[in-house]
Protein backbone atom coordinates (compact mmCIF):
# COMPACT_ATOMS: atom_id res chain seq x y z
CA UNK A 1 0.00 0.00 0.00
CA UNK A 2 1.30 3.30 -0.98
CA UNK A 3 -0.01 4.83 2.56
CA UNK A 4 -0.78 3.87 5.44
CA UNK A 5 -3.99 5.04 7.41
CA UNK A 6 -5.49 4.44 11.21
CA UNK A 7 -8.70 4.66 11.29
CA UNK A 8 -9.32 7.85 9.79
CA UNK A 9 -6.05 9.39 10.75
CA UNK A 10 -3.33 9.55 7.80
CA UNK A 11 -0.08 8.28 9.29
CA UNK A 12 1.95 8.85 5.81
CA UNK A 13 2.71 7.81 2.68
CA UNK A 14 5.66 5.71 1.04
CA UNK A 15 6.53 8.74 -1.39
CA UNK A 16 6.39 11.19 1.33
CA UNK A 17 3.00 13.15 0.17
CA UNK A 18 0.17 13.08 2.30
CA UNK A 19 -3.01 11.90 0.43
CA UNK A 20 -5.36 14.61 -0.29
CA UNK A 21 -8.29 15.06 2.18
CA UNK A 22 -12.03 13.88 1.01
CA UNK A 23 -14.74 16.32 1.12
CA UNK A 24 -16.14 14.91 3.84
CA UNK A 25 -12.37 14.94 5.88
CA UNK A 26 -12.72 18.43 4.59
CA UNK A 27 -16.11 19.22 6.07
CA UNK A 28 -15.21 17.33 9.17
CA UNK A 29 -11.87 19.13 9.83
CA UNK A 30 -13.58 23.03 9.52
CA UNK A 31 -16.66 21.78 12.39
CA UNK A 32 -13.99 20.51 14.27
CA UNK A 33 -12.08 23.77 13.75
CA UNK A 34 -15.16 25.89 14.33
CA UNK A 35 -16.87 23.99 17.39
CA UNK A 36 -13.50 24.89 19.28
CA UNK A 37 -13.27 29.05 18.68
CA UNK A 38 -13.98 31.61 21.35
CA UNK A 39 -15.73 33.84 19.24
CA UNK A 40 -16.97 34.62 15.70
CA UNK A 41 -18.63 37.48 13.53
CA UNK A 42 -21.64 35.76 11.39
CA UNK A 43 -23.16 37.69 8.55
CA UNK A 44 -25.68 36.55 6.84
CA UNK A 45 -28.36 37.73 3.94
CA UNK A 46 -31.39 35.54 3.53
CA UNK A 47 -33.75 36.41 0.08
CA UNK A 48 -37.03 34.75 -0.56
CA UNK A 49 -38.79 34.34 -3.51
CA UNK A 50 -41.53 36.20 -2.24
CA UNK A 51 -39.53 39.13 -2.47
CA UNK A 52 -38.94 39.38 1.13
CA UNK A 53 -34.70 40.26 2.51
CA UNK A 54 -33.39 41.06 5.61
CA UNK A 55 -29.68 40.75 6.54
CA UNK A 56 -28.22 39.96 10.33
CA UNK A 57 -24.77 40.43 12.20
CA UNK A 58 -23.92 38.48 15.09
CA UNK A 59 -21.18 38.45 17.40
CA UNK A 60 -20.78 35.85 19.65
CA UNK A 61 -18.36 33.93 22.15
CA UNK A 62 -20.77 30.97 21.21
CA UNK A 63 -21.61 30.35 24.96
CA UNK A 64 -23.08 32.92 26.50
CA UNK A 65 -22.36 36.75 24.73
CA UNK A 66 -23.47 37.77 22.14
CA UNK A 67 -25.14 40.65 19.97
CA UNK A 68 -27.09 40.52 16.95
CA UNK A 69 -28.72 43.38 15.02
CA UNK A 70 -31.36 42.21 12.32
CA UNK A 71 -32.01 44.68 9.37
CA UNK A 72 -34.81 45.23 6.86
CA UNK A 73 -34.42 46.89 3.27
CA UNK A 74 -37.25 49.39 4.95
CA UNK A 75 -35.45 50.85 7.24
CA UNK A 76 -36.67 48.03 10.02
CA UNK A 77 -34.04 46.67 12.61
CA UNK A 78 -34.29 44.93 15.67
CA UNK A 79 -31.14 44.67 18.34
CA UNK A 80 -30.31 42.24 20.74
CA UNK A 81 -27.77 41.86 23.32
CA UNK A 82 -27.82 38.23 25.36
CA UNK A 83 -25.36 37.95 28.56
CA UNK A 84 -26.01 35.11 30.37
CA UNK A 85 -29.54 34.27 31.42
CA UNK A 86 -30.50 38.39 30.46
CA UNK A 87 -32.03 39.64 26.64
CA UNK A 88 -32.00 43.37 26.01
CA UNK A 89 -33.83 44.09 22.65
CA UNK A 90 -34.02 47.38 21.04
CA UNK A 91 -36.67 47.29 18.19
CA UNK A 92 -36.30 50.61 16.05
CA UNK A 93 -39.76 52.61 15.55
CA UNK A 94 -40.22 51.19 11.64
CA UNK A 95 -39.56 47.68 13.09
CA UNK A 96 -42.58 48.15 16.14
CA UNK A 97 -44.62 49.49 13.12
CA UNK A 98 -44.07 46.92 10.64
CA UNK A 99 -45.57 44.35 13.07
CA UNK A 100 -48.20 46.42 14.37
CA UNK A 101 -49.45 47.22 11.06
CA UNK A 102 -50.07 50.84 12.11
CA UNK A 103 -48.05 53.61 10.93
CA UNK A 104 -46.50 55.91 13.83
CA UNK A 105 -45.20 58.47 11.46
CA UNK A 106 -43.74 61.60 13.35
CA UNK A 107 -43.64 59.54 16.70
CA UNK A 108 -40.63 60.01 18.56
CA UNK A 109 -37.70 58.11 18.03
CA UNK A 110 -37.29 54.34 19.67
CA UNK A 111 -33.97 54.10 21.35
CA UNK A 112 -34.97 52.06 24.44
CA UNK A 113 -33.58 48.74 25.38
CA UNK A 114 -36.20 46.47 26.94
CA UNK A 115 -34.71 44.10 29.23
CA UNK A 116 -36.13 40.21 29.63
CA UNK A 117 -35.09 36.71 30.96
CA UNK A 118 -33.76 34.71 27.94
CA UNK A 119 -36.48 32.06 29.03
CA UNK A 120 -39.20 34.51 27.52
CA UNK A 121 -37.52 33.78 24.00
CA UNK A 122 -39.71 31.53 21.89
CA UNK A 123 -39.11 30.82 17.85
CA UNK A 124 -39.78 33.04 15.41
CA UNK A 125 -39.37 35.87 17.80
CA UNK A 126 -36.38 37.13 15.87
CA UNK A 127 -33.81 36.84 18.94
CA UNK A 128 -31.02 34.67 18.68
CA UNK A 129 -29.36 32.14 21.11
CA UNK A 130 -25.61 32.80 21.08
CA UNK A 131 -23.72 28.94 20.93
CA UNK A 132 -23.70 27.51 17.15
CA UNK A 133 -23.49 24.31 16.13
CA UNK A 134 -21.09 23.02 13.96
CA UNK A 135 -21.48 19.34 12.84
CA UNK A 136 -21.65 17.60 9.72
CA UNK A 137 -24.41 15.83 7.97
CA UNK A 138 -25.67 14.62 4.66
CA UNK A 139 -23.26 13.67 1.24
CA UNK A 140 -20.28 16.51 0.88
CA UNK A 141 -18.55 16.60 -2.54
CA UNK A 142 -15.83 19.19 -3.45
CA UNK A 143 -16.23 21.96 -6.13
CA UNK A 144 -13.78 24.21 -7.30
CA UNK A 145 -11.61 26.59 -5.49
CA UNK A 146 -11.99 30.30 -5.19
CA UNK A 147 -11.16 33.13 -2.96
CA UNK A 148 -13.25 34.36 -0.14
CA UNK A 149 -12.62 37.80 1.50
CA UNK A 150 -8.80 36.88 0.20
CA UNK A 151 -8.29 33.52 1.54
CA UNK A 152 -7.99 30.74 -0.89
CA UNK A 153 -11.17 27.89 -0.33
CA UNK A 154 -12.42 24.62 -1.31
CA UNK A 155 -16.60 24.47 -2.08
CA UNK A 156 -18.62 21.72 -0.72
CA UNK A 157 -21.38 21.13 -1.81
CA UNK A 158 -23.55 19.22 0.27
CA UNK A 159 -26.89 17.53 -0.45
CA UNK A 160 -29.35 16.05 2.61
CA UNK A 161 -32.21 13.74 1.66
CA UNK A 162 -34.19 15.45 4.94
CA UNK A 163 -34.10 18.75 3.13
CA UNK A 164 -35.21 17.55 -0.51
CA UNK A 165 -34.12 19.79 -3.14
CA UNK A 166 -31.95 21.83 -1.70
CA UNK A 167 -27.77 22.05 -1.46
CA UNK A 168 -25.24 24.05 0.87
CA UNK A 169 -21.92 24.78 -0.60
CA UNK A 170 -19.54 24.89 2.51
CA UNK A 171 -16.43 27.53 1.51
CA UNK A 172 -13.20 25.91 3.36
CA UNK A 173 -10.19 27.02 3.82
CA UNK A 174 -7.63 25.56 1.55
CA UNK A 175 -4.29 26.19 3.43
CA UNK A 176 -3.58 25.90 6.89
CA UNK A 177 -6.43 25.44 9.91
CA UNK A 178 -9.67 24.83 8.57
CA UNK A 179 -12.00 27.29 9.01
CA UNK A 180 -16.10 28.00 7.28
CA UNK A 181 -15.81 31.04 5.24
CA UNK A 182 -18.97 31.21 3.70
CA UNK A 183 -21.98 29.05 3.52
CA UNK A 184 -24.72 29.25 0.77
CA UNK A 185 -27.80 27.73 0.83
CA UNK A 186 -30.39 27.59 -1.61
CA UNK A 187 -33.68 25.95 -1.28
CA UNK A 188 -37.02 26.63 -3.51
CA UNK A 189 -37.95 29.11 -1.07
CA UNK A 190 -35.13 31.24 -0.28
CA UNK A 191 -31.77 31.65 -0.76
CA UNK A 192 -29.09 32.50 1.88
CA UNK A 193 -25.39 33.51 2.03
CA UNK A 194 -24.01 33.40 5.33
CA UNK A 195 -20.42 34.74 6.24
CA UNK A 196 -18.20 34.17 8.97
CA UNK A 197 -15.12 36.26 10.56
CA UNK A 198 -13.14 37.66 13.73
CA UNK A 199 -12.14 34.16 14.12
CA UNK A 200 -11.37 34.28 18.01
CA UNK A 201 -11.02 38.07 18.63
CA UNK A 202 -12.42 39.40 21.80
CA UNK A 203 -16.06 40.10 22.45
CA UNK A 204 -16.55 43.56 23.75
CA UNK A 205 -20.47 42.47 24.69
CA UNK A 206 -21.72 44.84 27.45
CA UNK A 207 -25.19 45.88 28.49
CA UNK A 208 -26.65 49.13 27.13
CA UNK A 209 -26.61 52.29 29.59
CA UNK A 210 -30.42 52.81 28.94
CA UNK A 211 -32.93 49.75 29.59
CA UNK A 212 -36.45 49.90 31.08
CA UNK A 213 -37.79 47.15 31.96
Amino acid sequence: MACLVAGTTVVGCSDGTTPERSAQQMLDDANDTMSALKSVTIDSVTTKTTGDRFSSRVTTDLRTRCASKVTWPNGAVLEQIRIGGTDYVRPNRTYLDKWSGRSTAGAEKQDIWIKKPTSEAVPGDGLVACPREFASFGTAKKGGTTKVDGSKATALVVTDKADKGSTYTFYVTTEGKRYILKVVYKSADLDTTTTYSGFDEPVAVRPPAKVTG
